[in-house]
């Protein structure tokens, strides 16, 4: 008879150690999809920040030495004594874009959208 004790509990512990198996597996999982997810987000969101910003930073550079250029060459006003001129007119135009560009700037979290 103690053969036939031990199968009805035999499935019963079967059972409870698979439920245990299932329940760290759901943790874990929980973990990755919590975790895994927003930094991978974060990530994309860096990386095309960076990309974003250098792709303008370079813009901005050869928008600013073109007009120093053209100010050199095309125009006789800044020549001789005042050839300083173009320099500082760029210098302003820069320091402005540089204005606008950080009041522009929001500080939001990565977790909330922009309004």
């Amino acid at each position: 008879m103690p053969a036939a004790d031990q199968t009805p509990e035999s499935p019963r512990r079967r059972r409870e150690s698979a439920s245990v198996g299932d329940v760290v597996d759901l943790v874990r999982d929980y973990a990755k999809q919590e975790t895994l997810g927003p930094l991978k987000g974060a990530g994309r969101w860096l990386a095309l920040g960076a990309a974003g910003s250098l792709f303008l930073g370079l813009g901005l550079v050869l928008v600013l030495l073109g007009v120093l250029r053209v100010l050199q060459t095309e125009t006789d006003a800044f020549d001789g004594a005042f050839s300083w001129v173009p320099y500082v007119i760029v210098l302003i135009l820069c320091v402005a874009a540089s204005v606008v560009a950080l009041s522009r700037v929001k500080k939001a979290t990565l977790g909330k959208e922009p309004r």
